[in-house]
């Protein structure tokens, strides 16, 4: 089983969330690149685009499945890691701090309160039989 950082928030969707005052750095969890196999292509969305909680806001395709990734919450993109997509395999090898995918500034605060913090996260992944 992976390990889940506690300083970090989660959805069901399998993307983790770093907020640093109003700014929240976007990737996806251990959990979710262990799921889809070696990771070969990211697309993500342009710096200055609005993002909606829930919604889909880029694609992660590995060597099994193509999967699209949610919006933790709303708000405007402010920097996109271009490193990801230069060298997709990044999301493999560091899912928590070089293969984070986007800075979002955040609109809507109180969508942070629907996020789940790592003991939830890890209790609802073994629920999901994993």
């Amino acid at each position: 089983m992976a390990d889940y950082p506690k300083d970090l928030k989660y959805t069901k969707d399998h993307e983790w969330a770093r907020i640093e005052g109003n700014q929240v750095t976007v990737g996806i969890t251990a959990f979710a690149q262990e799921s889809l196999g070696d990771v070969v292509y990211v697309e993500l969305p342009e710096v200055g685009t609005e993002i909606k909680a829930g919604q889909p806001f880029g694609v992660v395709e590995s060597t099994k499945a193509v999967s699209e990734l949610f919006a933790p919450l709303s708000g405007k993109v402010v920097e996109r890691n271009d490193a990801v997509v230069d060298s997709p395999e990044t999301v493999n090898n560091d899912p928590y701090t070089a293969g984070w995918m986007i800075r979002v500034e955040a609109s809507n605060e109180t969508e942070l309160a629907s996020l789940l913090d790592q003991t939830a996260y890890t209790q609802f992944v073994e629920e999901q039989g994993h």
